[in-house]
């Protein structure tokens, strides 16, 4: 195995500038919501800190989590994934295969126990012994078990590893389940999002290395610096939604002028993510911003959160909605216990709390 170089000596065995590097730590420093002076802290970490040990696992997913990591623009992926961290084990980018590889994985552990990180990718099938995804003749229940023991933390990267994602909607015939649902003595990171965006998954990493601690954490176990506000707040076409103009169906004029589309059943009101301020794609764009509503794929049980009907239910439909009253305020009744569930998530956020306990008390008198 490798001499584990800090992360600048392998950015500079590759040529990359010293304006680059900075670049990146300030980049990273302004995703992660931290103050002044923080970029100079994250590169004076990068330029002596080891390279940290990662075993990337994948089990029930299609690898989308992978194929945005692989894209992040702060730097190109290579550096990320060659020099930040040592990724020594992962199914999708290694070269390896077979038992070499399982040897790889067994090798990590032992050499380095309490110190690597477990990266998940996929949901855990849980039923008939967990037959339904297997690597090298072993269970997936059974691996993520062995290689979480003596992992320093897990980071659960994307939807199907933080709540089960599609995998685990009814009727879950694997029965499939989250990272959290099986390792419960260990401190988790969760990353939700079909997939997460790039930046997020470079800024976990980044924060980790760092400080040699995970980031603040909400009451899902997300990072707040990227879950910590809803889609909706920073919005392109929120000034459409505040002033009730509502796109009706995808060939109509407000489509085509960019109005809000919550009428055909955007959930960006309901849904936690950095989407609207980062974006995808370097920057380029989000599914809002192209035309397309928000299908909260980074909430809980997104794909059951419709009563069964399609995702492009028309939620102004709620009875007792109106328009112009804050969205935290209505949902919970109309799309079932699970919408429910995200809208008193909504409910606490605080720009609203305190007025809505108040309006609350005011009624009850």
């Amino acid at each position: 195995m490798e001499t584990r170089g800090t992360f600048y000596q392998h950015l500079q065995n590759r040529g990359v500038n010293r304006r680059d590097f900075l670049k990146f730590c300030t980049v990273m420093a302004a995703s992660l919501g931290l103050g002044a002076g923080a970029s100079a802290t994250i590169a004076e970490a990068l330029e002596t800190k080891k390279r940290l040990p990662v075993i990337w696992r994948h089990f029930q997913e299609c690898t989308c989590c992978t194929e945005s990591f692989t894209r992040t623009q702060h730097p190109l992926a290579t550096d990320i994934i060659l020099n930040m961290i040592s990724l020594d084990y992962d199914e999708v980018l290694m070269a390896a295969a077979g038992h070499q590889a399982e040897e790889t994985a067994r090798k990590v552990m032992e050499e380095n126990k309490g110190n690597y990180i477990l990266a998940v990718e996929g949901a855990i099938p849980t039923n008939d012994g967990g037959i339904y995804c297997c690597l090298g003749g072993r269970s997936a229940l059974d691996v993520l078990k062995e290689e979480a023991k003596h992992a320093k933390a897990i980071i659960a990267w994307g939807s199907c590893a933080v709540n089960g994602c599609v995998q685990a909607a009814h009727p879950n015939p694997t029965g499939a389940v989250p990272v959290q649902k099986i390792i419960t003595d260990k401190p988790i990171v969760n990353v939700p999002g079909c997939p997460p965006i790039a930046e997020v998954m470079a800024g976990v990493i980044t924060h980790v290395l760092t400080f040699e601690r995970l980031p603040e954490l909400d009451s899902q176990g997300r990072p707040k610096a990227f879950y910590g506000h809803r889609i909706h707040d920073k919005c392109n076409r929120r000034a459409y939604f505040d002033a009730g103009m509502f796109v009706e169906s995808f060939d109509d004029q407000g489509s085509k002028e960019g109005w809000c589309l919550y009428k055909m059943g955007c959930k960006g009101p309901n849904t936690y993510n950095s989407c609207s301020n980062l974006q995808w794609n370097g920057g380029l764009s989000y599914p809002i911003k192209s035309g397309h509503p928000c299908i909260g794929c980074s909430e809980t049980g997104f794909w059951d959160n419709n009563g069964g009907q399609s995702m492009y239910n028309h939620l102004s439909e709620v009875p007792g909605l109106k328009i112009g009253v804050n969205v935290d305020t209505f949902g919970a009744t109309a799309v079932g216990a699970a919408i429910a569930g995200v809208a008193v998530h909504a409910g606490l956020s605080a720009v609203t709390k305190k007025s809505l306990e108040k309006k609350e008390t005011e009624k009850d008198r």
